[in-house]
């Protein structure tokens, strides 16, 4: 197994890291923790010594499950990483009752790596406003937290400010080769590794979008490596960046598992010819999309209800990965109003687009593909 050291830690993880948010389930929608133990046991034997949760995780049943799993094994022998949902939070007596309670959730004494949960603007402040981080430096002082860190959900500028703001012990951004410029993106990479924070990556493979490609876009990437999975390359682009020091993958079965411990057993970094195509297959994929929406909703209340910037997300997602199924899912599961076939042409919207798109014409297309689906 691959592993990364967090030098000023002085901790060695598994450059893999277990995911636990989408374990598989029971047709009565709960944890299937027969098959889910079998994951996390094969991932452990396997050299995974790096478990992430979350309290919100499989509508708070992750915690509790991770926690009976993780007693049969000695306490030293893994990390375990868990998060505190700021938007659960209205008071510092609050975030003490949370923390208190995913130790018991957990059945453990400590947890390893604790997580400020999906960060963003509003969010930060609420933290800086409930005293949060002396909270957690207390608990960190006592034993029961090792290091203090964050994920994150926002835009650059606002990774910038909660990055230089303290001395994190490590953060947690979304990142793979299809989003280097989305959120952190690339320069948060680039700003974490100047100030000497390693950074735990999530969604290197974008929710599994990458995991299977347009045949199109899969063609070279088999060709150059045809008995490696297409999800081995964004692991692989992910974990060639020396201050990732691990890579989480929300694994749903246990072939996932299989797959993945046979890339970081046998882990090699994007040589420059990968790296080459790698950049050709992203650019391939984003030259798909049906129009230049930015989701900068400028478009914005819509007088009928559509939602228009997540019509053309939608749009433009089913262009790029063709990922049907997840797509039709997704469209179905909207309030009606808000899809695309409830446009009134009234125009309102394309008055004050920057992208100049034609909204309604683009509107009547996404609602005729939907409806083909």
């Amino acid at each position: 197994m691959e592993k990364r050291e967090f030098e000023k830690l002085g901790v060695e993880t598994s450059l893999l890291g277990f995911g636990c948010m989408r374990f598989p389930m029971t047709e009565e929608g709960k944890i299937d923790e027969q098959e889910a133990e079998k994951m996390i046991d094969c991932a452990i034997a396997g050299g995974v010594n790096y478990i992430d949760t979350a309290y919100p995780y499989h509508n708070g049943d992750s915690e509790p499950f991770v926690g009976r799993v993780l007693d049969k094994y000695n306490r030293a022998d893994y990390y375990l990483a868990t998060k505190l949902p700021i938007w659960k939070l209205e008071t510092l007596e609050d975030a003490k009752h949370i923390f208190e309670e995913q130790l018991e959730r957990l059945h453990k004494d400590y947890v390893d790596f604790y997580l400020l949960h999906a960060l963003d603007k509003s969010r930060f402040q609420k933290v800086v406003d409930l005293g949060i981080i002396p909270y957690l430096e207390e608990m960190r002082a006592k034993g029961k937290i090792r290091y203090i860190g964050f994920s994150f959900h926002d835009d650059y500028e606002v990774f910038e400010e909660i990055l230089n703001y303290y001395h994190w012990d490590f953060c947690q951004i979304q990142f793979n080769y299809m989003d280097t410029e989305e959120q952190a993106g690339l320069k948060g990479y680039h700003l974490a590794e100047e100030k000497g924070i390693p950074i735990v990556i999530m969604e290197p493979i974008k929710g599994g979008m990458l995991a299977s490609l347009p045949a199109q876009a899969e063609g070279p990437l088999k060709a150059m490596a045809p008995d490696e999975s297409v999800a081995s390359w964004a692991l692989r682009f992910v974990g060639t960046f020396s201050n990732v020091k691990v890579i989480l993958s929300g694994m749903s079965t246990m072939e996932q598992v299989e797959d993945n411990l046979h890339v970081f057993q046998n882990f090699h970094p994007l040589s420059e010819e990968e790296q080459k195509l790698i950049e050709d297959t992203a650019n391939g994929l984003k030259a798909r999309v049906k129009n230049g929406c930015t989701g900068c909703a400028y478009c914005m209340p819509c007088p009928a209800g559509v939602n228009i910037p997540a019509n053309f997300k939608l749009w433009n997602e089913h262009a790029i990965y063709e990922n049907t199924s997840q797509i039709k899912k997704r469209w179905e599961g909207w309030e009606e109003e808000s899809r695309a076939d409830h446009c009134v042409k009234c125009g309102k919207c394309e008055t004050v687009c920057p992208q100049k798109i034609s909204i309604r014409e683009d509107l009547a297309k996404v609602a005729a593909e939907m409806k083909a689906l």
